[in-house]
């Protein structure tokens, strides 16, 4: 008998000896215990950061006047006013992830293309990859941060939870955010076909889309 041989045999031995627990976890039972985890996830895993040269960095206002080449911005952002000095070419999103540390906002394609970065800028769903920061003086902006937190689910992060409606969780935020919007705009139906024409700009690489539009229509009038 060969090494391998007795190797197989020893192993096929093993796994005889140790059979599969009768009573293993359900997958609900585990998605239930993980799903606060990625909704988290969600919330405040960094992501696909963008590296900025040391000039480029985005930087809070500090200073009577900003540094040359930057131009000021105040806009207010889940409830608290923020004022940045920026470059003229810095967008939304990475003013959001990289200054203000609220990197739940995702950054997916930065095309414009799979909507992760989904926020809303004075209630309207917008990509933050797609929009200068220094377009936003004065504007009010709401992240995924502002929907809810980890102790305190919002109605919306809530029904994603009950309907297992990540894996990844990459793209979760970005599908809130939309789904927020969705929701309460009294243009667009209750129907399963307006839902998902409403919600075409937000892709799932996961295929989690039906455990989605579930969770959305649950949240309906909850929101």
């Amino acid at each position: 008998m060969t090494d391998d041989s007795k190797d197989d045999t020893q192993h096929a031995g093993d796994a005889a000896a140790h059979p599969r627990a009768e009573h293993s976890p359900s997958r609900r039972r585990f998605m239930r215990n993980v799903g606060m985890s990625s909704l988290a996830a969600a919330t405040t895993a960094t992501g696909l950061g963008t590296a900025f040269a040391d000039d480029e960095r985005v930087s809070e206002a500090t200073s009577d006047a900003p540094p040359k080449g930057k131009t000021r911005v105040t806009f207010k952002i889940n409830g608290q006013t923020k004022q940045l000095d920026v470059a003229p070419n810095v967008v939304l999103l990475d003013a959001i992830r990289q200054n203000l540390q609220m990197p739940g906002t995702k950054k997916g394609c930065d095309h414009g293309q799979c909507g992760a970065c989904t926020v809303h800028v004075n209630g309207t769903a917008v990509n933050s990859c797609l929009s200068l920061a220094v377009m936003h003086e004065g504007d009010e902006i709401t992240t995924v941060e502002g929907l809810g937190s980890e102790k305190n689910l919002g109605p919306l992060q809530a029904a994603f939870l009950e309907h297992d409606a990540y894996q990844c969780g990459y793209c979760t935020a970005g599908q809130m955010m939309t789904a927020s919007y969705v929701l309460g705009d009294k243009r667009i139906g209750n129907s399963e076909d307006e839902l998902r024409q409403a919600m075409s700009g937000n892709i799932c690489r996961c295929g989690t889309y039906k455990n989605i539009y579930a969770a959305i229509q649950d949240a309906r009038g909850k929101v």
